[in-house]
């Protein structure tokens, strides 16, 4: 009997530990979108204070990357991210980092 407790112990150990070390999403800890997104605000807010971008553009780019935000957060919503939302996302980050890359 003692034999079955330490299995059946040892098994839920085992499963308790599976879940603990899963991944959100099916993403590594470095998402590659939410690389991008860091990088594009630090790129925004460097043009902005050596003055490169005026007020006004500083703000519709800021406002573009919240967009991009909320995009994100309606995609990850169902717990998945599909190709389809992926792909989406890139685009608009491409759009963005282009328009960053003009202002």
């Amino acid at each position: 009997m003692l034999n079955l407790k330490t299995l059946v112990f040892g098994a839920l150990i085992a499963a308790a530990s599976v879940g603990a070390t899963a991944q959100p999403m099916g993403r590594d800890a470095a998402d590659p979108i939410d690389v991008r997104q860091a990088r594009q605000a630090e790129r925004i807010e460097a043009a902005f204070y050596e003055g490169r971008l005026s007020r006004r553009e500083f703000r519709a780019l800021k406002r573009e990357q919240a967009e991009i935000r909320r995009y994100e957060a309606q995609a990850k919503a169902d717990g998945f991210v599909t190709r389809r939302e992926y792909r989406e996302l890139q685009l608009m980050l491409d759009r963005a980092s282009q328009r960053i890359r003009n202002s």
